[in-house]
């Protein structure tokens, strides 16, 4: 994971056990919509890689897909590309960039890691729009 990420991930209490205020906030405010709720195919998550032209870049956590065109970390040249056109939750949980870590089961995680998945959903969420929900796949919620 980058510097920025991990940093962002670190100290994350306050000395009493209790979450740091403004955790998870960017670095430069960013405006977020109000999230969607749209169906997403895996199929055309799948297209969404940053390579395909005409679609967007796009990356899930529990079935909800966040847009993340722009970012050149998640396009094809980037370190965190192999998220791109899928729902990572397991690699995010763990923490790795191995492709066969990159799946949507999360489910048998131990608490610690889905602490880690739940701190990145809150990471995206301050960052990226919503724009659906996986459909048709085995991604859970």
């Amino acid at each position: 994971m980058s510097e920025q990420h991990e940093a962002a991930m670190a100290n994350t209490t306050d000395g009493t056990g209790a979450e740091k205020k403004g955790r998870f906030e960017p670095k430069n405010p960013v405006k977020v919509d109000p999230p969607k709720d749209d169906p997403i195919s895996v199929e055309h998550l799948e297209k969404c890689t940053g390579i395909n032209e005409g679609y967007p870049t796009y990356v899930a956590i529990k079935g909800k897909v966040y847009d993340v065109t722009g970012n050149k970390a998640y396009g094809p040249e980037g370190g965190y590309h192999v998220f791109a056109g899928h729902d990572a939750s397991r690699a995010l949980a763990k923490t790795s960039l191995k492709p066969e870590d990159v799946t949507p089961k999360w489910e048998d995680l131990d608490e610690t890691e889905k602490k880690t998945l739940a701190d990145w959903d809150t990471f995206f969420s301050k960052r990226y729009n919503v724009v659906g929900r996986v459909v048709g796949g085995s991604s859970s919620s």
